[in-house]
């Protein structure tokens, strides 16, 4: 898929307020870890640590990074389905106006949750085989009170159209279906409450390369007509450079680089930014810069090293890198780096190393 950023609806931007419609400040989730007969605390492990960014209104922020890396965790803090240890997450809600998710009541979660919904990695799991697509579909509208009888089947109806499957599809059930129909269902079920804000948790990874691609145009095409704004959360960098405005790519529980998504695949600053963009499969012919291949094992969340977290890894690592934990400046306009050595170095992205 080409490097390019994503276009958002023009009609939707006259609207759009210049602050952010959800802010993340000083995110942390430590789970515990308990051991012996007792199940005494000995540890925790900081899948999430002191995370920051924001999102405007109707662009897509792309979250990535390795396997436990903390992109989901963040995520389900943000929904407020996983509680955080500390920090802050406010959004600015339709209805409660500007509101702390991390803090708010059951009351408050409820009525935000009519604005912030999610799409589900597998489509396969999160789905009730037991359940016809009218009552998949329908759930949140029954459980959230918005609509009731009659109206509830026009709404499905309306939203299996909207995701590209036949409305009378509505009395079958889940295995009647292909892995990308079932992601549509997936789809209409998160988009029928109407929100605003969608985290979708690598909606595609579970799919053919084929069915991504439509899943991925249709998620665009869903996001002009109802001016979603959406976290996208993925690992595959080819798919995050097709849908994102910009990119935030996590390590260890912590955000360690953030730009635009052209700025970050042609101009990297992080060693680890530059290491995920070398491994991009890429159909050319031509020689093209050598893979860089990382040497050690992923940080352990619950015993971090000193300093930068990926110190061990870098091949440009020095002494400063083991001993202080670097802050995350903005080392260029909009583009915010954690490396002590980001103004120094020239690192290969996506579009060099295939020119």
């Amino acid at each position: 898929m080409p490097v390019q950023e994503n276009q958002t609806n023009p009609s939707a931007v006259e609207s759009v307020s210049t602050e952010p419609l959800l802010e993340v400040i000083g995110l942390k989730k430590y789970f515990p870890i308990r051991r012996g007969f007792l199940r005494r605390i000995v540890g925790y492990v900081k899948a999430v640590d002191d995370v920051n960014f924001h999102v405007n209104e109707g662009e897509t922020l792309g979250l990535v990074g390795e396997s436990g890396c903390g992109k989901t965790t963040t995520g389900r803090c943000v929904l407020r389905a996983v509680d955080p240890t500390s920090g802050q997450v406010s959004y600015r809600d339709p209805v409660l106006g500007r509101i702390d998710i991390a803090k708010s009541d059951k009351e408050q979660i409820r009525i935000v949750r009519r604005s912030i919904r999610m799409i589900f990695q597998d489509p396969y799991a999160s789905l009730n085989p037991r359940m016809t697509l009218q009552e998949i579909v329908g759930a949140p509208l029954r459980a959230m009170g918005l609509a009731q009888g009659k109206e509830i089947e026009e709404r499905v109806a309306e939203m299996l159209t909207l995701v590209g499957l036949r409305p009378e599809y509505m009395r079958r059930y889940p295995h009647a279906f292909s892995g990308g129909q079932r992601q549509r269902i997936g789809l209409a079920r998160s988009l029928a409450p109407a929100p605003k804000f969608v985290v979708c948790d690598e909606p595609v990874s579970a799919l053919d390369v084929s069915v991504q691609a439509q899943i991925l145009n249709l998620l665009k095409e869903l996001q002009e007509k109802m001016g979603l704004t959406y976290l996208f959360v993925a690992h595959d960098l080819s798919v995050v450079a097709h849908i994102s405005d910009r990119v935030a790519v996590m390590y260890v529980g912590k955000i360690v680089e953030l730009s635009s998504t052209a700025e970050l695949f042609s101009n990297p600053k992080h060693p680890y930014t530059e290491a995920l963009m070398s491994a991009i499969p890429r159909p050319d012919p031509l020689p093209r810069e050598k893979r860089i291949l990382l040497t050690g094992e992923v940080a352990n969340p619950a015993n971090p090293p000193s300093g930068c977290y990926f110190h061990p890894r870098c091949i440009y690592a020095k002494d400063i890198c083991s001993k202080v934990e670097p802050p995350l400046e903005e080392v260029t306009p909009a583009h915010y780096v954690k490396c002590h050595r980001a103004r120094e170095l020239s690192l290969v992205g996506a579009v060099k190393a295939s020119l």
